[in-house]
């Protein structure tokens, strides 16, 4: 039977191997390429949610528009904040965290969306709150016990993406 915890002086000596791996130790469980690949897709994905939010604020118009706005620009640094903490976890992981325009609706989960009505941005904001609470659920799964720090960085992300579905609905009930 293996034991529970590797013995001071094993794990004093594996901290000093590999150093330029920072926080990756040979305890880390998951695929670091493959979680770095999906971290850069949920990097997208926050990216592109937050320049539909903001779409979204600038053009908002009709009598329900100015509570959907604030809602839209309050969503939009909420997505700014989730961005940032993934890209500081790809980079911790020794990965490059991927900005590119070129390539970032290609590798989002969602959609940007530039609807001109309000209720079509409104559905098309829940749209993508649904979209990336199935990704982040699948990949939370995925992770297990892997990765338990990206694991709860992305947990706490989730818990977000649902209160903002949730507002999206909300809103929906407000102008039906």
């Amino acid at each position: 039977m293996k034991e529970f915890l590797t013995d001071v002086e094993t794990l004093r000596k594996r901290a000093r191997e590999h150093m330029e791996r920072g926080p990756v130790t040979d305890a880390y469980g998951a695929d670091l390429k493959r979680v770095i690949f999906v971290l850069n897709q949920s990097l997208a994905t926050e990216l592109v949610c937050v320049l539909r939010y903001k779409r979204h604020y600038y053009t908002a118009q009709g009598l329900s528009a100015q509570a959907a706005a604030a809602e839209f620009l309050e969503h939009a640094g909420e997505e700014q904040e989730h961005a940032d903490m993934i890209a500081t976890r790809i980079t911790q992981l020794g990965g490059e965290p991927d900005f590119s325009p070129e390539t970032l609706t290609g590798r989002s989960h969602t959609e940007y969306d530039s609807s001109k009505e309000l209720e079509t941005m409104i559905r098309e904001d829940l749209v993508a709150e649904r979209v990336a609470i199935a990704a982040y659920t699948e990949i939370i799964a995925w992770l297990g016990v892997g990765d338990p720090t990206t694991r709860r960085m992305l947990e706490e992300i989730l818990a977000v993406e649902e209160e903002h579905a949730e507002d999206m609905l909300d809103l929906l009930d407000g102008i039906n």
